[in-house]
């Protein structure tokens, strides 16, 4: 019996990632480094910004330190915040994730900036919503490593009187690198077709174009 959801956020809460690969792709030609959009969804969409960098340097010949890192990330960040206010949430999340947190104990396990996050949620008004927000800061292997899944169940029990086992927990997710680490972290996987095609992501135990119109306790008894 599945007793728990984690949501994915980018691709997931709101549509996100284009505006993420405009400004990534943006501080990278500034660091003559050119890397297109098919690239983008293949090797790099679902990483956190760190892994982005670095694999992006180490795949262009190019040395790195956390010193070069760190203030990539940090020009990154700044240019994507400047863009946020264009950010909409994807069709149904809202009337979902209330439905869902009405009944079920939920989450955010992400590999994007907390404060990205937070200022989302803030907007939309479902904070609240979410028990616990586990976001790159938090953890040091991304996706499709299951750490981020496993450390945002881990912190969801500490809160809970009954623990919620891996199995027991379903993840909804938009990227290949989180099915693998969903499943990878022993739970069950919903995808969405946000960021790649129904094909791509057959990985997932269900792949479904948008949220819009779900019932969650329904979705999760058909997963079951």
């Amino acid at each position: 019996m599945l007793k728990a959801l984690i949501f994915d956020f980018d691709g997931v809460i709101v549509h996100s990632e284009p505006v993420h690969f405009l400004q990534f792709q943006r501080v990278l030609a500034e660091e003559g480094v050119a890397v297109s959009r098919a690239e983008y969804d293949a090797v790099y969409l679902g990483m956190t910004d760190r892994d982005c960098f670095i694999t992006a340097l180490e795949r262009s010949g190019r040395t790195w330190s956390e010193t070069l890192v760190n203030e990539l990330i940090d020009r990154k960040t700044v240019y994507y915040q400047a863009c946020r206010a264009q950010l909409a949430p994807l069709p149904g999340v809202e009337t979902f994730v209330r439905r869902a947190a009405a009944h079920l104990p939920v989450a955010i396990g992400s590999g994007a900036l907390r404060d990205d996050i937070d200022w989302v949620l803030t907007n939309l008004r479902l904070r609240d919503c979410f028990r616990v927000v586990v976001s790159a800061e938090d953890y040091e292997r991304g996706k499709p490593d299951p750490e981020c899944f496993l450390l945002t169940l881990a912190r969801l029990n500490e809160g809970l009187g009954e623990p919620v086992a891996p199995g027991e927990c379903l993840v909804i997710e938009d990227g290949r690198h989180g099915v693998t680490a969903a499943h990878a972290a022993g739970m069950c996987c919903l995808a969405l077709t946000t960021s790649y095609t129904a094909a791509e992501l057959a990985a997932a135990d269900l792949v479904v174009p948008t949220l819009e119109g779900l019932d969650p306790i329904a979705l999760a008894q058909q997963l079951e």
